[in-house]
C-alpha cells in the first residue's frame, strides 16, 4: 500500500513572497491554521480547505494570491485569517500524476475531500462544495495519511 503524507519540509506561511515560486505550476494545495484546532465530528484538524489548480494560468500561485487578497470569496479563509496564523502546502501535478496516473485534477481533489471526509466526519470548515464523486475513482491501495494536520490515522 503506498502512503501520501505530508511534512513540513513543504509547508509555508500564508505570505505573497512564498506564493511566487508556485506560480505557473498546477496540483492540490492544502490551507491550514498554525495554532488552531478545528473541532471536525471525528477527531480535530487544523486543515480548513483543500484547492486545485488545473491550469497554468489559475496556477497555484494565483489561486492562493487570490484566497490571501480575498478576491476568491472565500469568507472563511479571509476570516481565520484575520485572526490566527495561516500556512500552505502543496502536491505538485507531476508528483499527483505519477501517484493517480491518467486522473485529472478535479478528480484527485475529489479523492483528497472524500479522504478527509472519511477520517473527519466532514469536509475541511471553508470547502463551499464537495468534489465531482462521478468523476472520482475509488483508489485501492492508496493511503492518505492526514495525522500532519490532526487527527489519528497516521498513528
Amino acid at each position: 500500500m503506498m502512503k501520501i503524507k505530508f511534512n513540513s519540509y513543504v509547508s509555508n506561511e500564508f505570505l505573497l513572497r512564498n506564493f511566487s515560486t508556485l506560480t505557473g505550476r498546477t496540483g492540490l494545495y492544502f490551507i491550514f491554521l498554525e495554532k488552531l484546532m478545528i473541532s471536525y465530528p471525528f477527531t480535530g484538524s487544523r486543515l480548513i480547505y483543500i484547492g486545485m489548480s488545473e491550469s497554468r494560468i489559475n496556477s497555484i500561485g494565483n489561486r492562493l494570491r487570490d484566497h490571501a487578497s480575498g478576491r476568491s470569496d472565500n469568507r472563511g479563509i479571509s476570516g481565520y485569517m484575520k485572526k490566527w496564523a495561516v500556512s500552505f502546502t502543496y502536491f505538485d501535478s507531476e508528483f499527483l500524476g505519477q501517484v493517480f496516473p491518467g486522473i485529472k485534477i478535479e478528480a484527485t481533489e475529489t479523492i483528497f475531500l472524500e479522504s478527509f471526509a472519511d477520517e473527519f466526519g466532514a469536509y475541511p470548515i471553508c470547502n463551499n462544495k464537495r468534489g465531482d464523486l462521478v468523476a472520482a475513482p475509488k483508489i485501492q491501495d492508496i493511503f492518505i495519511d492526514w495525522s500532519y494536520f490532526g487527527g489519528t490515522n497516521g498513528k
